[in-house]
């Protein structure tokens, strides 16, 4: 790993912070999140903030009925996890969510897992998701009413005295 690739201490939110935001999911990390290292294996990582995207879209209004009703939909451009610290059989983990963008097409997000156990940050994501039109299955604007409910967690989000540690390579 080279060290472009890690994430200081310095430029990591505290887990106060981090509590500011949504808790979006939580768990407790039993045995079958397990891989040969006796760690959490790292596709339940991305199993978990793919449910608090659901989540954070629930959020918004986005939810299965918001998706069927106006047949829309959204799709995944691009992820980047960090992963910071282990989170080991018996950990509680917490998922929160903060909105770091919005585009007329799409929105830019991160998600923060906290190990509450040893108290401190175990991981983030870092992602790019576009509204669609699922009957051309097509990337489409987010409908009025919804912009103006992201633009105001948006709002809301950037109102912390606190920088997420970004990536550098995603905007919406």
């Amino acid at each position: 790993m080279t060290s472009g690739t890690t994430l200081p201490h310095s430029a990591r939110p505290t887990t106060a912070q981090v509590r500011q935001l949504p808790r979006l999911r939580q768990a407790t990390i039993g045995p079958e999140y397990l891989d040969a290292m006796g760690h959490m294996n790292i596709r339940w990582y991305m199993a978990f903030y793919d449910e608090t995207a659901w989540a954070l879209a629930g959020a918004l209004g986005m939810d299965v009925d918001y998706f069927h009703a106006h047949q829309s939909g959204v799709f995944a451009l691009q992820h980047y996890i960090r992963y910071l610290a282990e989170v080991m059989p018996g950990d509680e983990i917490a998922i929160h969510g903060r909105l770091l963008g919005v585009g007329p097409k799409r929105f830019h997000w991160m998600g923060f897992m906290l190990n509450e156990t040893h108290d401190r940050l175990a991981s983030t994501i870092e992602a790019l998701v576009a509204h669609a039109d699922m009957r051309v299955r097509r990337i489409a604007p987010f409908p009025p009413p919804l912009l103006a409910r992201l633009n105001e967690m948006l709002s809301e989000h950037a109102a912390l005295e606190w920088e997420p540690p970004l990536s550098g390579i995603m905007t919406p």
